[in-house]
């Protein structure tokens, strides 16, 4: 097996992007990284930029003023990429999807690996879908 592929399934360093969120599911996310559900036994850490990262995390929105600077971090990470989009804002648009700010769902923007819908999604749900990304990645 390549070695890439065995540190990528046992280390992913995942980079949080938000991108026009009200907060809820940045909340969420930080309470996976408590010790009460500690997503760092499956190997995750959480890295401050975007060229460390092997998993982007997408919340929110995408609001056309943040479409430029989104694919610039997503042109940044390290590919190959997996992009998980949390939330039904970056599923679908969630209550804001027919609003004039919208750009579209995070799928337009760029390639989506998973999906974890909610609103917010519970950090059980988010545990749910690492555990597909990490099957996916095997």
């Amino acid at each position: 097996m390549d070695i890439k592929k065995r540190a990528f399934k046992r280390s992913l360093w995942v980079y949080h992007l938000s991108g026009g969120s009200c907060n809820n599911c940045d909340i969420e996310i930080l309470d996976c990284l408590t010790p009460r559900f500690d997503i760092e036994r499956f190997g995750m850490v959480l890295v401050g930029s975007p060229r460390h990262a092997d998993v982007l995390l997408c919340t929110g929105i995408v609001n056309k003023k943040c479409v430029e600077r989104m694919r610039e971090v997503y042109d940044q990470t390290a590919k190959p990429c997996v992009v998980v989009a949390i939330g039904a804002c970056a599923c679908s648009g969630g209550i804001f999807r027919e609003g004039y700010q919208m750009a579209g769902p995070l799928e337009k923007i760029m390639p989506v690996d998973v999906y974890i819908p909610g609103c917010p999604p519970k950090p059980e749900a988010m545990i749910a879908g690492i555990v597909k990304l990490l099957e996916k990645i095997k």
